[in-house]
């Protein structure tokens, strides 16, 4: 049997693990999920950075705060990284510090 790398970093594993289904599902979420991705619509950036901005608020939500169905936890709580669902008001606190760190250290 030949095995497969997925990246340097990773051991082998079996070919049959393999699976474009996995990237179509994470892309189908983040299209359902965010709509600046979708087509015709009004939702999108004008600006690169406000489009990673958004991209990065959407993947903190959907790994800290949103509860999976098929995990019945968030994803970082399964990974064990937290221990409680994070609220909308956690992430909007991180994203005001890294704000306000920012602005300390252009100055």
């Amino acid at each position: 049997m030949k095995w497969t790398a997925i990246c340097a970093d990773t051991k082998l594993i079996p070919p049959f693990y393999v699976s474009t289904s996995y990237a179509e599902r994470a892309n189908l979420s983040i299209r359902m999920g965010l709509r600046r991705f979708t087509r015709l619509t009004n939702a999108f950036s004008r600006k690169v950075e406000n489009h990673i901005h958004a991209l990065s608020i959407y993947y903190m939500h959907y790994n800290y705060a949103r509860i999976h169905q098929s995990l019945r936890v968030t994803p970082a709580m399964a990974a064990g990284i937290t221990d409680k669902p994070w609220s909308i008001a956690d992430i909007v606190a991180i994203v005001d510090a890294w704000g306000e760190r920012q602005r300390r250290f252009a100055a």
